[in-house]
């Protein structure tokens, strides 16, 4: 990459990962969605009992779970409709090698003399959890990290906000 400016991709891997307690949720999604801390929905969902793997539901518990998570959630202003909204868009079957809703980031670095002068976000995605791994191939000696953006907004929500080069 001698002489003039070029540009190189930026390569994303992995930020889909949830802690043990989630349980495979994308918690941190989830509670970004209802505007409310991951710790209140993370203490809301101990009171529902989910249905055993691959069986559906029983309408009684579904009302039971239903109400605990109103009850916990309702105080911080969401509804029922929200509630179902962002159940629904997030909802996914692991053991099916399902993940939930996301969107790629893509980005590039612009070189010039072998030296990376910017980085632009082209698509900063969604669906992140946690931040991915970013890398330029061509350039392994370049460390570069990513902090994430959450949001109410399904197309924002986990999305990549910054890539930074570390020295």
């Amino acid at each position: 990459m001698q002489g003039g400016a070029a540009k190189v991709d930026v390569v994303f891997s992995g930020g889909y990962d949830t802690v043990g307690q989630d349980r495979g949720r994308p918690v941190i999604l989830i509670a970004s969605a209802l505007n409310v801390p991951p710790e209140v929905f993370r203490e809301v969902f101990t009171h529902v009992k989910p249905a055993p793997a691959g069986h559906p539901p029983q309408e009684a518990q579904v009302i039971l779970n239903k109400q605990a998570l109103m009850r916990g959630l309702g105080p911080y202003g969401v509804t029922d409709d929200r509630l179902n909204e962002v159940s629904n868009y997030y909802r996914y079957n692991r053991s099916k090698g399902e993940m939930w809703r996301n969107t790629p980031a893509t980005a590039y670095a612009t070189v010039s003399n072998g030296v990376v002068t910017s980085i632009t976000i082209t698509n900063p995605g969604n669906g992140y959890t946690t931040a991915p791994q970013v890398s330029l191939p061509e350039m392994p000696s370049v460390n570069l990290t990513a902090s994430l953006a959450f949001s109410t907004d399904f197309a924002k929500n986990g999305s990549i906000q910054e890539i930074k080069m570390q020295p």
